[in-house]
């Protein structure tokens, strides 16, 4: 069975295993005040050409549920768009917490700088702000929860707003070695420095066994955060353990490389794909792809392959195809060698 149903079905590149094999009797200081945490710091802050504050957390969800409780009081709440990660797949994490996800409606997964401006108006203009919640943050995942990517000029224009209503904008990139390295984008890594005010390097979806780097380009808002990390349960005592981590994923630049062939993997999907008559949900633009395809292919497909199914259009379903950092050019010619053409 072949699995394109996510990007964290596999284990991690093998260079982080020989490195916690090699390391593994060394003795380190606990809680990421490890060496191996220091260098990997040092890796990431030299690549973005900064001195951001870094910190590790284990996952995604934790990370943005730490992250977002830390810089909003409890009468805020966050800007993300409706599909965005922290309102569909988390659980309910946020609003645990007390604080409200205020939902835009999307384009295919992205917010634009004009509604977030329009929402944050709409609040100043509230003759009772007291009686309401209010907005304090913007969410938005790069790449998005449908695979599309953000142009540097957008990440701009959202900055650009978040600065002028004086709101932290929080990128969740737990894909975004993969976005980073699509044919489309035109946003490099040293960017980010200066493009949003918190975001975070996916480390568990590209290659490590588990793992997030959060980057306070603002420090102001990382005032405390270990604090934070603590009481949320993710200030992991052998915290080395993701600092070997991202350092073996940094030194070598391993993390774009791997992140590159995941990309072109996806081409190949799409290309075959299309070449057989398909057509996409979604523009196709990052490691995630969403055909359209009958259910009575499917159904075969399924005999040999992990397909997710997204959205169901009748006779018709649309699926998720995800690439990794893992995957093989052999995975996706046995896909498309199996794959009949559209009639």
């Amino acid at each position: 069975m072949i699995l394109f149903e996510n990007d964290y079905s596999k284990g991690c590149i093998p260079e982080i295993l020989e490195k916690l094999n090699t390391s593994n009797f060394e003795q380190n200081i606990s809680y990421g005040l490890d060496r191996y945490c220091e260098e990997a710091k040092k890796l990431i802050q030299e690549k973005l050409e900064c001195d951001s504050e870094i910190h590790f957390l284990v996952g995604g969800t934790q990370t943005n549920v730490t992250v977002l409780s830390h810089i909003l009081r409890p009468y805020q709440s966050v800007l993300t768009a409706d599909s965005g990660h922290i309102n569909t797949h988390e659980t309910g994490a946020i609003e645990a917490l007390g604080h409200k996800c205020s939902l835009l409606p999307s384009q295919q997964g992205k917010l634009s700088a004009r509604q977030v401006q329009e929402a944050l108006e709409i609040y100043e203009k509230e003759p009772s702000p007291e009686h309401c919640v209010q907005p304090a943050a913007l969410y938005i995942s790069f790449p998005t929860e449908t695979g599309l990517l953000y142009s540097k000029k957008e990440l701009i224009d959202l900055h650009s707003i978040c600065q002028k209503y004086k709101i932290p904008f929080f990128i969740d990139g737990a894909r975004l070695g993969y976005g980073l390295c699509a044919k489309e984008n035109d946003v490099q890594f040293k960017d980010l420095a200066h493009l949003c005010d918190i975001f975070y390097i996916g480390g568990t979806k590209i290659g490590a066994l588990f793992g997030e780097a959060v980057i306070f380009n603002q420090k102001e808002y990382a005032k405390g955060f270990r604090l934070s990390i603590k009481q949320k349960g993710g200030l992991l005592a052998k915290g080395f353990l993701l600092g070997i981590q991202f350092q073996t994923l940094f030194e070598k630049n391993r993390y774009f490389q791997i992140s590159k062939q995941a990309i072109e993997h996806a081409e190949r999907l799409k290309n075959g794909l299309q070449e057989k008559g398909y057509s996409f949900f979604y523009p196709c633009q990052s490691n995630q792809l969403f055909p359209i395809l009958p259910k009575k292919v499917t159904n075969e497909l399924r005999r040999d392959f992990g397909l997710m199914t997204w959205q169901d259009l009748g006779e018709e379903e649309v699926i998720r195809m995800v690439t990794d950092w893992a995957t093989k050019k052999e995975d996706v010619e046995a896909f498309l060698k199996q794959l009949p053409r559209k009639n």
